[in-house]
């Protein structure tokens, strides 16, 4: 579809009349071959991007996300100011607010997050997190020098096309929490701990047309996300053994299920550890129910809900939900949020599988 008939098909999803600004739009397009969204029209365009995002499970919330629109930034530096106060905003003292800011196009945020663990290669295996070893040594050739643990923050890698800028996050744009079992030490003394934002950079937004390709966004996490992938995948953290030996558990045989009572607890520990520092997270029995409620409420709406199974069952138990014995049609509806060209896909991802929730 040509840019006029995919503006018409936008508008056309918009309340009230937009006949007089659709003729403005054929105008603007016809001379200057493109045209320029309002803050509103922006706003109510990134949402309709969250509700038709197949890989969410999070959708119900579609109306709750605050929109930044930061198009004016002029400079790497000002993205950077952007980006911190995005993160502030949405951290929110842990009461987590789902923001998306959209930047120019202009820049590109090289980062696939806005909060990763560096990953550092060494001669007994990587320390820290096995997917930013490319991204951890693109920072050291810029000329960052991390501390060397497992939970070292990446810097953000920002460029305007020709030149990349190296900037360090400050302390109180990354809000983090230790991990810790209530009945049980699971990590052997060690300190295990996870960012409270999960902020995706490495998408693009397409509203009516066209194409924002740099805005990072967030929801919040689900329990899983942590426990189930980012802690526990073997090319991740690969914290299951340790979990395993620290429970007493049989890990010498499969059939024991010492990896299923490992992951249980390490996923109960996730969710005791954020609701004991006060952060938003979400289990995934109650994100699936919260799932069945956006899908009433777009049956109600006379709306079909399209998404991809294989990402919206959760990893952990998930034939104990309904939406592993449901089926739906993997149909992409616009607007909607894309791979950006050029990008690592690993936004809405496998193997990490950080999406926005809330």
């Amino acid at each position: 579809m040509d840019r006029l008939q995919a503006a018409r098909h936008f508008f056309s999803q918009l309340d009230g009349d937009q006949s007089e600004r659709l003729e403005a739009i054929e105008l603007e397009l016809a001379t200057t071959g493109t045209y320029t969204l309002t803050t509103e029209e922006l706003t109510a365009g990134a949402m309709l991007a969250w509700r038709n995002s197949n890989r969410c499970i999070g959708r119900l919330f579609w109306q709750t996300l605050h929109v930044i629109d930061a198009r004016e930034a002029s400079s790497s530096d000002e993205v950077f100011e952007k980006i911190v106060a995005h993160l502030r905003y949405a951290t929110n003292g842990g009461k987590i607010r789902s923001t998306m800011t959209v930047l120019p196009n202009e820049y590109k945020i090289l980062n696939t997050q806005l909060v990763r663990y560096a990953g550092y290669e060494t001669g007994e295996g990587v320390m820290g997190d096995p997917l930013s070893v490319r991204m951890t040594k693109q920072a050291q050739r810029l000329g960052w020098v991390g501390e060397g643990t497992a939970f070292d923050v990446l810097p953000l890698m920002i460029t305007d096309g020709q030149d990349v800028r190296l900037y360090e996050l400050p302390e109180d744009a990354v809000l983090e929490v230790e991990i810790v079992h209530e009945a049980y030490d699971l990590f052997d003394g060690k300190t295990i701990k996870w960012h409270a934002v999960p902020a995706i950079a490495d998408m693009e937004l397409e509203i009516g047309g066209l194409r924002f390709t740099s805005i990072p966004f967030n929801g919040w996490y689900m329990e899983t996300e942590i426990g189930a992938r980012n802690l526990a995948d073997v090319d991740r953290y690969n914290l299951l053994p340790l979990v395993g030996k620290s429970l007493g558990l049989d890990t010498s045989k499969e059939r024991t299920l010492w990896r299923d009572r490992a992951l249980v607890e390490l996923n109960l520990a996730v969710l005791q550890s954020f609701e004991r520092e006060g952060v938003t997270i979400v289990d995934h029995h109650t994100a699936t129910k919260q799932f069945k409620r956006f899908e009433k409420n777009e049956a109600d709406a006379g709306r079909d809900v399209t998404g991809q199974w294989s990402w919206l069952i959760p990893p952990l138990s998930p034939a104990t939900t309904h939406i592993f014995h449901g089926h739906y049609e993997n149909t992409i509806k616009t607007p909607n949020l894309f791979a950006r060209s050029g990008c690592p896909f690993s936004g809405f991802h496998q193997p990490a599988k950080e999406e926005l929730k809330g």
